[in-house]
């Protein structure tokens, strides 16, 4: 293990703050793998995406100065990646009133096909995660967040609430009207 590892994220981000552009190029390569999962779920798209994770890192390096070491460094990033995601979907509805609603391709999700599985079933699998991506894409802002800190990145309601600024029954609440919301949606399909 490299002494790079052996720190903190806190440690390594005082680091980055003082300057120390090894210790901040550590933190991406420990986190940008997590936010890009997150962001793809958030805005539906590949490319949207990988956009969004580099202005959010790119943001936490202007920001690095208010960074509290008292929070988890991983909930900071993710703050600024949501906001930064946010922006994009406002940028991305803009877009789709001007040139229409074009849907956007997913070629990979299409194309991450188990070889082991049948060739229908993998087909039939890869529609129902596209429509899912899609669905989730679609969800309000306030709803879609919740829902994917919690129940596809595994965080807890506080820890989703730390990240969102909401309560944790707060995140509950938004966590089963998106359920709710993709049941209707999808219908019998995923049930």
């Amino acid at each position: 293990m490299s002494a790079a590892t052996e720190h903190s994220d806190s440690d390594l981000a005082a680091a980055a703050a003082a300057g120390d552009d090894r210790a901040y190029s550590t933190l991406v390569t420990r986190h940008k793998n997590g936010l890009y999962r997150l962001l793809r779920r958030y805005l539906g798209n590949d490319d949207e995406a990988y956009e969004a994770v580099q202005e959010a890192f790119i943001a936490a390096w202007s920001a690095l100065h208010r960074y509290d070491p008292a929070r988890p460094f991983g909930a900071w990033l993710r703050t600024i990646a949501i906001n930064k995601a946010r922006d994009r979907g406002r940028r991305i509805a803009v877009r789709r009133l001007i040139f229409g609603n074009q849907p956007f391709e997913d070629s990979a999700a299409q194309s991450s096909v188990d070889p082991a599985v049948a060739v229908d079933e993998a087909i039939v699998n890869s529609e129902r995660l596209a429509d899912l991506d899609r669905a989730i894409a679609r969800l309000p802002s306030a709803l879609r967040a919740p829902l994917i800190l919690t129940a596809l990145e595994g965080r807890s309601q506080a820890e989703a609430g730390a990240i969102l600024g909401l309560s944790a029954k707060s995140v509950e609440t938004r966590t089963y009207r998106a359920r709710k919301i993709l049941a209707t949606v999808l219908g019998p399909r995923f049930s």
